[in-house]
C-alpha cells in the first residue's frame, strides 16, 4: 500500500514538472553536462574522517561529512521513508522527485553514500567553515561518531533541520546554518521594502482581474499588503 501511494505521488508530481515544462534543480544543465558529471572522478586521498565537505549548487551549498572509506553521511529530504522501510530501495540516488516531495512533506533522512553519489560532479570544498568556528573543531573521531549516530530518517525544516545544521553539528558541536541567515535577511529586506507592499497590491488586482472578484483572491488582496506594510 505504501508503495503503491509513493507511485501515485510520484507520478502526479512528474505529470505536473512535465505539464510546466520544468526541469527543477536542473535549470540551463544539458544532457551533455548531464553525462559528463556522471564521469567525474575525485581524489579521496585528500580527504580525512571528520572532514567536512561542500558542494556548491545553483541555488545552494549541499553539505556532508566524510566518514573514510570513499564514504560520506549527509542529509537530504526524502519523501521515500515515509511510504516503505525497504532499506534497498530508500538508499538509491534521490531524485528530484523524492526530494521536492521530502521537503513539501518535512522528512529527510540522514544517509551514507559515496563520494561519487554525493558530489554528483560537482567540486568539493574541504572545511572551509572550519574559518567561521576557529578552536570549536572537534576531534575527527568524534565528529564521525556523532555523524553515524544520527544516520536514518529525521524531521526537514529547511529554516531550523537542513544538511547545514547536521555537518555544523558534527564538526563543530552546535547546529547553525549560514544559508538559513542568508535567506533570513533576504525575506527581511524585502519585507521592508515598501516597493514590495505596492507589488502584492498589483499582482492582487491582477488575480481579481483574471480570476474574478472572489474571497480567494480578494483576501489575499487586502490582507497580504497590509502585513507587509504592518510589519515593514
Amino acid at each position: 500500500m505504501k508503495n503503491q501511494m509513493y507511485e501515485a505521488v510520484s507520478l502526479l508530481l512528474e505529470k505536473f514538472f512535465l505539464l510546466a515544462n520544468f526541469r527543477l534543480l536542473n535549470i540551463g544543465s544539458s544532457v551533455e553536462e548531464e553525462e559528463k558529471k556522471k564521469h567525474v572522478t575525485y581524489d579521496i586521498t585528500c580527504f580525512k574522517p571528520g572532514d567536512l565537505l561542500e558542494v556548491p549548487r545553483t541555488l545552494f551549498i549541499h553539505f556532508g561529512i566524510y566518514l573514510g572509506d570513499n564514504m560520506v553521511a549527509h542529509l537530504m529530504p526524502d519523501i521515500l521513508p515515509a511510504f516503505t522501510n525497504d532499506h534497498r530501495q530508500i538508499q538509491k540516488v534521490v531524485t528530484n522527485k523524492r526530494l521536492i516531495l521530502g521537503v513539501i512533506a518535512k522528512i529527510a533522512r540522514i544517509r551514507v553514500d559515496t563520494v561519487d553519489d554525493f558530489a554528483y560532479g560537482g567540486c568539493i570544498l574541504v572545511n572551509h567553515m572550519d574559518v567561521h568556528f576557529k578552536n570549536k573543531v572537534l576531534g575527527s573521531e568524534e565528529v564521525v561518531c556523532r555523524a553515524k549516530k544520527l544516520v536514518g530518517t529525521t524531521d526537514y525544516s529547511l529554516l531550523w533541520n537542513n544538511c547545514e545544521h547536521f555537518v555544523t553539528y558534527c564538526r563543530y558541536g552546535s547546529g547553525v546554518s549560514f544559508q538559513t541567515d542568508k535567506f533570513c535577511e533576504i525575506v527581511k529586506m524585502i519585507i521592508r521594502d515598501q516597493r514590495s507592499v505596492l507589488a502584492s497590491v498589483l499582482l492582487g488586482l491582477a488575480s481579481i482581474f483574471y480570476l474574478g472578484l472572489a474571497p480567494s483572491t480578494t483576501l489575499p488582496t487586502i490582507i497580504i499588503p497590509f502585513t507587509l506594510w504592518m510589519v515593514g
